[in-house]
């Protein structure tokens, strides 16, 4: 009597895991991603004459994106290493280079956080980047003012409007100056004033010299003999960025009252004896000078976009391998899979930023 073999049963598909498969898919939705912010900055940047290069105007930190180019590549080695102690069942050894990875991709988010920091502490942002030289002698006028605000705010915290802090200033400075038996605080408090008093007339005459368009050697004192004037704009030189950020580096020496021209004379004032420089000096220290870049406002939002996108990309990876950290001494070979799956998540984003870095760094 014979029996019929049961025919084996047969398995639609592709012949990988169903995790695998739903990584991949996942993975080639984020290449379409990534694909349209990379060619959305390659159209931009071969369309745009004159586009921002110079690593010192934009500062960008060529040296740091090298290093965590390193960082990243190391880190996928590691991934590899992690997943095949796991298959060889060395399981300490695959949690600890798991730990490895996790500690390098720290390391890439530190080193990108300085880099950040540099974009803020100079502005590099998008829509406060100044593309030529009015939109640059604007904004020291703005960030001046800014700078002013701040300093009356914490000299006088019970008065809400400028002009009502302004008004105080000038009170104190009055009634201070008349004391007879001022004591040594109140003397410091005194020149604290005086000083705060000569930055904002500072402010002043720099913020109408620009909004004016009239060079810092024309005397603000004579802006109101101007104005009557006919054709005046014709008649004085304009204010120039060069001026301004002069200014501004002046200020930060502490030197006011800095060699205004006056027309009529054709003469130049005398610097402005000043008791006080290191004071001014303190209190400007938050000025800044300000240079236009072209095209500046739209390299720095690629910029943050595809690196902000990038960083985000990293934080999740790194949450994946904590996940496996957290199964300790449980690692076992049943998680396998889930490492291989995340070691491809991981290779995409180390890919992601080889192609980050030459374009965005060395190009």
């Amino acid at each position: 009597m014979t029996h019929a073999v049961a025919a084996p049963t047969l398995k639609m598909g592709i012949p990988i895991s169903n995790a695998k498969l739903g990584m991949w898919l996942f993975l080639g939705t984020e290449i379409m991603f990534f694909t349209a912010f990379i060619g959305t900055y390659i159209v931009m940047r071969m369309g745009s004459l004159g586009w921002p290069t110079d690593p010192h105007v934009t500062h960008i930190n060529i040296a740091f994106g090298g290093i965590n180019t390193f960082v990243l590549i190391v880190s996928s080695y590691f991934v590899v290493v992690s997943h095949d102690c796991l298959l060889s069942h060395q399981y300490a050894k695959a949690w600890k280079f798991m730990l490895y990875t996790l500690l390098l991709g720290c390391l890439f988010l530190g080193i990108k956080s300085l880099e950040y920091a540099g974009k803020f502490e100079h502005d590099i942002l998008p829509g406060h980047i100044p593309e030529n030289n009015r939109q640059a002698m604007d904004k020291v006028v703005v960030q001046f003012g800014a700078l002013m605000d701040r300093h009356l705010a914490k000299a006088f915290p019970k008065k809400e409007k400028r002009e009502d802090q302004k008004a105080e200033l000038d009170t104190q400075i009055e009634t201070l100056s008349k004391k007879a038996d001022a004591t040594a605080s109140e003397k410091k408090q005194l020149s604290q004033y005086q000083a705060i008093a000569k930055l904002n007339s500072e402010y002043i005459s720099l913020k109408e010299h620009v909004r004016g368009n009239l060079s810092l050697t024309v005397p603000y004192d004579k802006f109101d003999d101007i104005r009557k004037e006919e054709h005046a704009s014709s008649k004085y030189a304009p204010v120039t960025l060069d001026e301004v950020n002069h200014k501004v580096e002046e200020l930060r020496k502490g030197v006011v009252g800095t060699h205004e021209q006056s027309i009529d004379e054709g003469e130049h004032k005398a610097k402005e004896p000043n008791n006080d420089s290191e004071l001014i000096k303190s209190l400007a220290s938050g000025l800044r000078s300000a240079q236009p870049i072209l095209y500046g406002n739209l390299f720095a939002s690629n910029y943050f976009l595809m690196t902000g996108f990038h960083a985000i990309h990293v934080i999740i990876g790194l949450f994946m391998f904590l996940l496996i950290l957290m199964k300790g001494s449980r690692l076992s070979i049943n998680d396998a899979i889930l490492v291989e799956n995340i070691g491809l998540y991981w290779h995409f984003v180390d890919l992601v930023w080889i192609f980050l870095f030459p374009l965005l760094y060395i190009i």
